[in-house]
């Protein structure tokens, strides 16, 4: 007998929800079974009462505690190179426990026996994790990222899509990196720093810098990157 699809509600209305909400539409299923998105969760008060591609807009992201405790899984969607930080400032604002949080991995992903991803997470198609990655919670990775072997990612980093990570590298909570980016084997990108789309990274990032170009280097504004992103 086939499962009725456990109620999911996304964190967020902007793009990541959107594409997640897609991913799900296609592939309606997390860890554990079948699901389907039953609404949105945005701290815009404009966005109270509408539809996002056809989502009903519930309420407030602190109306997330309620929606688990009527069962519904959660799955936390914002951020951007904007604000690499809004993910983790949510999920640790709520505080809620791994069990409430939806993993999803599309299909078309490939993730190794020996790798293992995080409470929160989503994996879009063509991802690959080779060998012994680690990521951790509510780590957003778009289309075509590559993992490659030992790779450890720290919880709630963004990848854009078709980042590719030599073996050994460590990322830190809450960086992100830009669609494009390359990443030496064996150097570490710190929690909050932000890689530019495009960049090959062949030294280590420290901690809450913006990085970009080729090879990559700091940035004393991140206004030139910002204005190149979507």
């Amino acid at each position: 007998m086939s499962r009725a699809p456990r109620p999911l509600v996304v964190l967020g209305a902007g793009g990541a929800a959107r594409e997640t909400v897609q991913l799900l539409r296609a592939c309606p299923t997390a860890a554990g079974g079948p699901v389907t998105v039953t609404g949105l969760l945005d701290d815009d008060p404009a966005r109270a009462g509408t539809l996002v591609d056809g989502v009903p807009v519930l309420g407030p992201t602190a109306a997330a505690a309620d929606s688990a405790a009527r069962g519904a899984l959660l799955l936390a969607c914002v951020g951007s190179p904007r604000d690499p930080g809004a993910r983790r400032r949510l999920t640790g604002r709520l505080g809620l426990p791994d069990e409430v949080w939806a993993t999803v991995v599309h299909p078309l992903a490939a993730v190794s026996p020996d790798s293992t991803v995080g409470a929160g997470s989503v994996l879009h198609a063509g991802v690959v994790l080779t060998a012994a990655v680690t990521v951790g919670r509510h780590v957003y990775a778009m289309p075509h990222v590559v993992l490659t072997h030992d790779d450890e990612v720290g919880d709630a980093a963004t990848f854009g899509a078709g980042v590719r990570l030599a073996g050994g590298v460590v990322v830190g909570s809450a960086a992100y990196l830009g669609s494009g980016a390359l990443v030496r084997e064996h150097r570490r990108i710190g929690a909050g720093a932000l890689v530019g789309m495009g960049s090959v990274v062949v030294r280590d990032v420290p901690p809450g810098q913006t990085w970009a170009g080729n090879p990559a280097r700091p940035l004393t504004t991140p206004a030139a990157l910002l204005e190149a992103s979507p």
